[in-house]
């Protein structure tokens, strides 16, 4: 009798914690953009930037809950590359992501973490061969993606999308990312990824940009260069920065693709 106690106590125990994470959508399985995701409507974490995203506004909502994060703070791992993931105070998130077409996955490591993975049926997702995503360690840090392409184009949150598509696909206001760069199409040439500490946010006390108030002395990013995501030639570069000052504009990686 006791053994079964045991089992069952235990048995809700595990249904607890399956439930720690929730992961709303995408849901596992088979999606398609566009349909099963709503993705043509946009709908931005505030504050609310004023930009108009234009062929960046066709991305996937990741939006879930964690219920319990006091062991450790959570991450967001899409396709194999972590994030630091934000909660509001009722332990909700919400991120974008340009997703491929094919095999994906999300997980969200939490105290009891949960893993989906799902097939994007809609064959005009096209995958991405170039994607940069950039990360911080600080929920009220903001910093900033600038990419300079090839033909001199300059992609950054005032100036989002490329011309021959693609680009800056979501810029964070409000936590520690990700800010995500995309292109379907890169052009071949040379690529200088800069990332900006532009300053950090309070609550009471709006953006600062005081290097003697911050929560903070140092603010680690972490840069992640994809190419070929999700395809048999997937190569990644991982690079972490430490950011000590407001202001700081620094050259993460040039490369040629």
């Amino acid at each position: 009798m006791l053994s079964k106690k045991i089992i069952f106590l235990a048995l809700i125990t595990l249904s607890l914690y399956a439930e720690d994470a929730i992961i709303q959508t995408p849901s596992g399985g088979w999606n398609y953009a566009g349909l099963t995701d709503k993705s043509e409507r946009v709908n931005v974490s505030y504050p609310t930037p004023p930009i108009e995203r234009g062929n960046q506004k066709y991305r996937t909502m990741i939006k879930g809950a964690i219920k319990s994060t006091k062991e450790r703070k959570p991450l967001l791992i899409v396709n194999g590359t972590p994030m630091s993931l934000n909660t509001d105070e009722n332990g909700n998130y919400s991120r974008f992501y340009a997703f491929g077409a094919g095999s994906n996955s999300i997980e969200v490591s939490a105290q009891h973490g949960k893993k989906v993975q799902f097939y994007e049926a809609n064959p005009n997702k096209a995958a991405a061969k170039l994607r940069i995503v950039c990360t911080w360690d600080s929920p009220e840090t903001e910093i900033d993606m600038h990419i300079i392409t090839p033909d001199g184009q300059h992609s950054f949150y005032g100036n989002p999308p490329l011309r021959e598509g693609g680009g800056l696909d979501g810029d964070s206001v409000d936590g520690p990312g990700p800010e995500m760069f995309t292109s379907i199409t890169p052009m071949r040439g040379a690529y200088h990824v800069y990332i900006n500490y532009w300053g950090n946010y309070s609550a009471s006390e709006g953006y600062n940009f005081d290097s003697t108030k911050l929560e903070k002395p140092i603010v680690t990013a972490q840069v992640t260069l994809i190419f070929y995501e999700n395809t048999v030639n997937e190569k990644r570069e991982t690079f972490t920065i430490p950011l000590r000052k407001i202001g700081d504009i620094t050259l993460v990686k040039s490369f040629v693709f």
